[in-house]
């Protein structure tokens, strides 16, 4: 049997959506990580991990094998398996099987953490639906583009609460809870991102003060962030970039023209088939058309 129609087939209806199959894989697979989220937080509940844990630890292996299926097969007809394992989805991917298979190699009489931990790991398989989600490319792309900027806020942000931590830990002291400086440091992000848990409460009135502006403060630049990716958005929303989805990779933004992916270089879809969002100036010039 000659393997490159058949490796060719198995991309298009793992890749492609545009085909029937395709959608029917798409739909299978977002029950199927739904179903498996559901035996994870079924399975942290104790009453119904005592009476069904073997039941639902079998639903695991079954959920596990077939998410291993698909992304062997992903490997295997991708044109570029390495990009794709290396992209942000091919990760995902690897993380949805990961754990389970961790968890034959630790007993758990005495790695009971770890085991929690690896299966809590699982809860990641979230993140396949991202796949799936309608403009999730957008808003990744816009983070990414506005990482700089976020990483510079941050940077800043953490140097403010360094500072206010370091105050509120000398004028208030041991006596009032503020017993070292990571301790305090909790207290001013608490504080400046208006959290305000209460477990630490500054006493004197120098303290209060110091409380009272980093308050003030967080007001101040708690949207900042927010304004940032919003702006990118914005610009991306604005621009009269075809957002062309690669079905490989996932990436978007290529250009009008483009027949290849920039990024893993597999082909991208026919120009027929790729959904275009119409700016606001061409609604308007397709108003004048049907008027005409």
């Amino acid at each position: 049997m000659n393997r490159e129609p058949l490796k060719k087939r198995l991309y298009e209806i793992i890749f492609g959506t545009h085909t029937l199959h395709g959608r029917w894989f798409d739909i299978t697979l977002i029950v199927s990580i739904l179903l498996s989220l559901a035996v994870l937080v079924l399975d942290s509940v104790p009453v119904i991990h005592h009476d069904w844990g073997l039941e639902l630890r079998y639903l695991e292996y079954l959920f596990t094998a077939l998410f291993t299926l698909e992304y062997l097969t992903r490997l295997y007809c991708s044109p570029k398996p390495v990009a794709y394992a290396k992209s942000f989805y091919g990760v995902i991917d690897l993380l949805a099987i990961l754990p389970t298979y961790l968890t034959i190699f630790f007993p758990a009489a005495s790695y009971v953490f770890v085991i929690r931990l690896l299966r809590i790991m699982r809860i990641f398989r979230i993140l396949k639906l991202v796949r799936y989600l309608q403009d999730s490319n957008l808003l990744l792309r816009s983070l990414y583009l506005a990482r700089r900027k976020i990483f510079i806020f941050f940077s800043a942000v953490t140097i403010l609460v360094t500072i206010f931590g370091s105050l509120i830990y000398v004028i208030e002291g041991p006596e009032h809870g503020f017993t070292s400086i990571p301790k305090s440091i909790y207290w001013a992000i608490v504080t400046i991102t208006t959290v305000g848990y209460g477990d630490l409460v500054p006493q004197t009135a120098l303290g209060k003060t110091i409380a009272s502006l980093t308050m003030l403060l967080g007001y101040s630049i708690i949207a900042v962030p927010t304004g940032i990716i919003t702006a990118h958005i914005h610009d991306e929303m604005a621009s009269h970039k075809e957002l062309v989805k690669c079905p490989n990779c996932s990436t978007s933004g290529h250009d009008a023209d483009a027949m290849y992916c920039k990024y893993c270089g597999s082909q991208l879809p026919e120009p027929d088939k790729r959904i275009v969002p119409m700016s606001s100036e061409t609604h308007k010039n397709s108003g004048q058309n049907k008027r005409l």
